[in-house]
């Protein structure tokens, strides 16, 4: 194989070892790979020596044995002459093979190995199968990495918590869990807390003595192997950590607390302290009612319980932790509320024009809590149906307007708070009738103007220049009252009901068409208007010119 070395061929057997009697060869058949001929006998018809065969170096080949294809003789040698070889016995004697001190073949620059040839005398020794190739080996799958951030959480005076993270490569097979392992401190002795791999990255290690300092370790563990070990750089002294108590009250829990009615109440307020604090809940002065109201308390919080709350139930309540004369107190501060009961004696105080005023006072039962406004409705007789007209309206008087005339109104109250409307409302005991006004209609006396005015032309006539046969238009503007009557001349004569001119007014805007006017329509073209106040009048000419 190329680029590795081929083993040791097996040593050529002894030239001095007598050869077994080789049976004639058949015909037909060829002689051994790599053995020489017999002197005097012929090679078969046909048959050629073994390809690659060359003799040693130095000895010259067999009678009748070829050299190797390809192969030169050294440089400088001569090859020797053959020599006669004596026939071998039919049946010599078989005879231990003799040690010999040749070395072992060297492999050849190509990376074959280099057989040596066998001795005068002696057989070629069986040619060596090829070496097979060594298969490549599959690559071990890595054992995962380290657990990371290895820290104390928790000591008491007989155990400590630790915590830690997952390793960053856990593997292709993932993680079996881990292992956490203890020693004391000054011995060697690891034992393990776990029997067998967990995944939770949190582990008590609990029955240990006060006093006492553990060195701690941590692996992983998967199918490919166990990580390397997070270890903590000092042991752990076990003993007990005192702390003065002290209660975590939640932010929202600084503040009133509100529930409606029939809600449950459960609150858990955390606490800390060492050793273990005493834990006592008060509402007044006085001890809770245990029949209303539940308390579980554990080593790091309080929970107080209560199923169905009622107003009863509201106040604040006192949260003590004590150790040892040391202590800490909180004070939760719980309103039960529920809707407000409806307004009081809500009247109409007065009616005028499209108005109604109301008033009312409070209600009796706020419902525990803050009145926030009052909602004002009505209902016209008509259609029977309640409209609301003011909303959150934080006085306890309103006036309401835009009525309709003919109609009969009554009104209603609803008091608001924190949970919502009032269940019922406080309804007026009367009723408003917006009656009609009776007004005599008085026309307004608007002052009389002269409009009488004599005619004036406010646009007056300009020349012009047409092409003969091609219709014109002569314009001009005109305003007086009455009405004044439009005449039009040419060359001073009136022009009368003529089929080549026509003659309209509109809005004061007086025209005159000429159809297709000829050389003896030119001249001067004159528009007088005239009323019973005066006469006003405005000319122009006209040039018609031949087609060129």
């Amino acid at each position: 194989m190329t680029g590795k070395t081929a083993p040791a061929a097996k040593k050529p057997a002894p030239a001095a070892a007598k050869k077994k009697a080789a049976p004639a060869p058949k015909e037909g058949a060829a002689p051994k790979e790599g053995a020489a001929p017999k002197e005097g006998a012929a090679p078969k018809e046909g048959a050629a020596p073994k390809e690659g065969a060359a003799p040693k170096e130095g000895a010259a080949p067999k009678e009748g044995a070829a050299p190797k294809e390809g192969a030169a003789p050294k440089e400088g040698a001569a090859p020797a002459p053959a020599t006669e070889e004596p026939p071998a016995p039919e049946h010599p004697p078989e005879q231990p093979p003799a040690p010999t001190d040749e070395p072992a073949a060297i492999p050849t620059e190509a990376g074959a190995e280099a057989t040596p040839a066998p001795a005068e005398g002696a057989p070629a020794p069986p040619a060596e199968p090829p070496a097979p190739e060594p298969k490549p080996e599959k690559p071990k799958e890595e054992p995962p990495s380290c657990p990371l951030s290895l820290a104390v959480e928790e000591v008491s005076e007989n155990s400590f918590t630790l915590t830690w993270k997952a390793p960053e490569q856990m593997g292709r097979a993932g993680l079996d869990g881990y292992v956490v392992e203890i020693c004391k401190d000054g011995s060697s002795d690891w034992k393990a807390v776990n029997q067998e791999p967990f995944l939770s990255t949190r582990c008590t290690v609990p029955d240990l003595s006060s006093g006492d300092k553990i060195h701690v370790r941590v692996v992983a563990v998967s199918a490919s192997g166990t990580s390397a070990p997070a270890t903590l750089e000092q042991p752990v002294l076990i003993r007990e950590i005192l702390q003065l108590p002290k209660i975590r009250m939640p932010r929202h829990l600084r503040e009133t607390y509100i529930r409606r009615v029939g809600d449950a109440v459960n609150i858990m307020i955390p606490f800390q302290g060492k050793p273990q604090p005493e834990v006592s809940w008060s509402k007044g002065g006085q001890p809770l009612d245990s029949s209303r109201i539940n308390v579980r308390t554990t080593a790091r919080d309080t929970i107080f319980y209560i199923r169905q709350a009622q107003r009863a139930d509201s106040g604040k309540y006192e949260l003590t932790v004590r150790i040892n004369g040391a202590e800490d107190k909180a004070t939760l501060d719980i309103q039960v509320v529920e809707p407000p009961g409806p307004p009081q004696n809500l009247k109409l105080v007065d009616v005028w024009g499209f108005n109604v005023a109301l008033e009312w006072t409070p209600p009796a039962d706020n419902g525990n809590a803050e009145i926030k406004g009052y909602r004002v409705q009505k209902s016209d007789k008509k259609s029977g149906k309640w409209f609301t007209v003011l909303e959150r309206c934080t006085r306890t008087s309103c006036t309401i307007s835009d009525l309709i005339i003919g109609n009969t109104y009554s009104f209603r109250v609803f008091s608001e708070n924190i949970c919502g409307l009032s269940d019922s409302a406080a309804v007026a005991s009367g009723v408003a009738h917006i009656e009609k006004t009776k007004s005599t209609y008085q026309p307004e006396k608007i002052p009389q103007r002269d409009m009488m005015e004599p005619p004036k032309f406010t646009q007056p006539l300009t020349d012009r220049t047409t092409t003969r046969g091609y219709s014109t238009h002569l314009f001009c503007s005109v305003r007086g009252f009455p009405q004044p009557k439009i005449i039009w001349l040419k060359n001073q004569m009136e022009i009368r009901e003529d089929p080549k001119y026509i003659a309209l007014i509109d809005q004061g805007v007086c025209s005159l068409e000429i159809r297709k006017p000829g050389p003896f329509d030119g001249g001067v073209y004159t528009c007088k208007a005239v009323n019973p106040l005066g006469e006003a009048s405005v000319d122009c000419r006209l040039d018609v010119k031949g087609e060129s």
